[in-house]
């Protein structure tokens, strides 16, 4: 059983800013906010959502900040501006902080030994912890980091890429992942990401056609459900699989598209 952080403890410790980036995620902010209220700073970048994502995080106690949207990697870049704090920590909507996480993160804070920390995710779906499809431990980018070290490109529209001027470093300690509630959420998520990452590949001028749709989208089945073992994870492999599938044959196909000037019928 992890034990509650003392007071003596918290009190020593350098203070904390954490972010968490959202758009339309009144179902999941709750308990993300929640799971992080122990923080000296609890930020919610909100990109005007419609629901009541940015009414919820207040009622909480958290400080919601609109940002608007352009790409996540300024959108990033901007919400660690906006924090207060030597050390930041970065939590999505859809992420959980769990006792343990936290306990490990008032222990670096105390005595760090690098500037920026990978923290691993545990997944939820479809009723079972996801233990293969390359989902666990499932880094992203650092999670905990002094402010003056992360920077992404705010070029990237989605899966954006960053640089760390400083030392790296792992926790041993997981946060919880619920990415999705249901298949709805699952393939509106493609759905966006997949015309964002499009975007992305038309910018870098990659050569895109319905090929390469094909054939990335085949190889990104295999990858997830056969060579990382997503078969072992039952029904909820091949779905995420399959979504996997999807998300990268629409990216591919919505560039090759792009690129198109069909002409329109002769209708007589």
């Amino acid at each position: 059983m992890t034990e509650t952080p003392s007071a003596a403890i918290l009190n020593a410790i350098p203070k904390l800013s954490v972010y968490i980036i959202t758009y339309n995620e009144a179902d999941k902010i709750a308990a993300a906010v929640e799971s992080v209220l122990w923080a000296d700073e609890v930020l919610v970048l909100d990109s005007d959502s419609s629901d009541d994502t940015a009414k919820i995080a207040t009622a909480l106690g958290a400080t919601v900040k609109q940002l608007a949207f352009t790409t996540f990697g300024k959108l990033r870049n901007d919400a660690i501006a906006a924090c207060q704090h030597e050390w930041v920590f970065s939590l999505d909507a859809d992420e959980r902080c769990t006792p343990a996480a936290q306990a490990e993160i008032l222990r670096v804070l105390q005595n760090p030994l690098a500037d920026a920390y990978f923290v691993p995710r545990r997944n939820w779906f479809m009723g079972r912890w996801i233990k293969h499809c390359g989902w666990y431990p499932d880094y992203r980018q650092p999670q905990l980091f002094r402010k003056q070290v992360m920077t992404f490109d705010n070029r990237d529209e989605v899966h954006e890429s960053y640089k760390v001027t400083g030392k790296s470093a792992y926790f041993e300690a997981s946060i919880v992942q619920i990415p999705f509630q249901n298949l709805e959420q699952l393939l509106h998520k493609m759905q966006r990401y997949s015309s964002l990452g499009a975007h992305k590949l038309v910018r870098n001028g990659k050569p895109v056609s319905m090929g390469t749709a094909l054939t990335h989208g085949l190889w990104a089945f295999i990858r997830i459900y056969i060579l990382k073992l997503g078969f072992l994870d039952g029904w909820a492999g091949f779905v995420l699989a399959l979504g996997n599938f999807e998300g990268t044959f629409y990216r591919y196909a919505k560039a090759a598209t792009a690129k198109q000037n069909w002409s329109k019928p002769d209708i007589k």
